[in-house]
């Protein structure tokens, strides 16, 4: 990553469709109830997303996103319907390395919206994002094995599959095995 790999907190991307900007105080509300939505689909892969989430948590996840992006450490967007202003889901890069100028790209969209390219489109932007503005090199998606609609999202970017990886992943208390996909710089738009 670049010596100044810092995005603004100021920053919003945005594609006509879609605009992604930094988590603010206000947006805990709006993510509790896409939370509570999606319990029964994003909450089979992330653990995170179950049936006791609460205000609580939703407060927690927005203060934790916001001191990540004033360290530098991960940088995490919410993902708005750019006409409605509904919170769709979020993506973010996390788990940054300044030494082999990587991340890890997670995302994940609300229930209702499902199938409808919305993580494709939040997650290009994030990356070109991150190439441009943190001069990464490459950016790994690591996903459960059988969670075929993110690893189609990470192909629909122009990302490719590496590896399964075993052990990668920790789900609940168990480690599981994980699809490793790559992009790079190099890799097409």
């Amino acid at each position: 990553m670049s010596t100044d790999s810092t995005i603004p907190i100021t920053l919003e991307l945005a594609d006509g469709r879609l605009r992604l900007r930094p988590w603010q105080a206000g947006d805990a509300t709006a993510l509790l109830d896409a939370v509570r939505e999606s319990t029964g689909s994003v909450g089979r892969w992330l653990p995170w997303c179950h049936a006791g989430y609460g205000l609580d948590d939703a407060r927690a996840w927005v203060v934790h996103c916001q001191a990540g992006w004033r360290s530098g450490e991960h940088f995490a967007f919410p993902v708005f319907d750019a006409v409605s202003g509904e919170l769709l889901g979020s993506v973010g890069l996390s788990q940054c390395n300044r030494l082999r100028r990587s991340a890890n790209m997670g995302y994940w969209v609300r229930q209702s919206r499902h199938g409808q390219g919305v993580a494709a489109a939040a997650a290009a932007l994030v990356a070109r994002s991150g190439f441009e503005r943190l001069g990464l090199a490459r950016i790994e998606i690591v996903v459960l094995p059988d969670n075929q609609a993110s690893r189609r999202t990470a192909e629909k970017i122009g990302a490719r599959f590496e590896a399964i990886e075993r052990q990668r992943l920790w789900l609940g208390e168990q480690p599981r095995d994980a699809a490793v996909y790559a992009l790079t710089q190099q890799d097409p738009d």
